[in-house]
């Protein structure tokens, strides 16, 4: 068998991880075989554990994908969040990729609904995702810190409670928006409540 390039590999890399988020959509993870996602691809099981030996490691491998992919995404449109009109921008970004791109779309009905954590799954995981767990917590302080710091809000607002605030308020929409089908006007729903 001819040797394949590190081109084809990837796109093998790709169709597997496509084939694997269809499965956990339709199915949810716990439910979800590497013969199946192979099967989706006309690859053989050994095929997919060339790539990934266990399906924690495509499920981090989604994540990374997913974070990288609406990060490159969104900065194009709003390269830096400083201000509040910078956080407000991403958001609205964020929820227009949502709405547009049924790939994203998918992946966060999925990870929202269909993905059966456990603990030992979260520890295999957890660290190789961090990051990306804590990147709009982190954005969102940056901003409100700024923020403060400008004048533009009060010296007396708790930054750490207001980050937390804001970003479940934006988890409930997300959720709400996604579980109800109803993402026409979720872009703009979110920011014109404060408004």
């Amino acid at each position: 068998m001819p040797r394949r390039t590190k081109e084809e590999a990837e796109q093998t890399r790709q169709e597997i991880l496509y084939s694997a988020l269809d499965i956990f959509y339709e199915k949810g993870y716990s439910k979800t075989t590497f013969d199946e996602i192979a099967k989706r691809i006309n690859l053989t099981k050994g095929a997919v554990y060339w790539h990934f030996r266990n399906k924690p490691d495509i499920i981090s491998a989604l994540i990374k994908e997913a974070f990288s992919r609406t990060n490159e995404s969104i900065a194009r449109k709003v390269p830096i969040v400083n201000t509040l009109n910078d956080l407000r921008a991403h958001f609205i970004c964020l929820a227009e990729l949502l709405r547009d791109n049924p790939n994203y779309r998918k992946f966060m009905f999925f990870m929202l609904f269909q993905m059966e954590w456990s603990e030992t799954l979260f520890l295999h995981i957890g660290s190789s995702v961090k990051e990306i767990r804590d990147f709009p917590l982190n954005i969102i302080r940056q901003a409100l810190t700024n923020s403060q710091k400008s004048g533009e809000i009060s010296k007396d607002i708790d930054i750490n409670n207001t980050t937390i605030t804001i970003f479940s308020l934006w988890q409930g929409m997300l959720s709400y928006a996604i579980s109800r089908n109803s993402l026409v006007n979720f872009p703009h729903l979110f920011f014109t409540s404060f408004d």
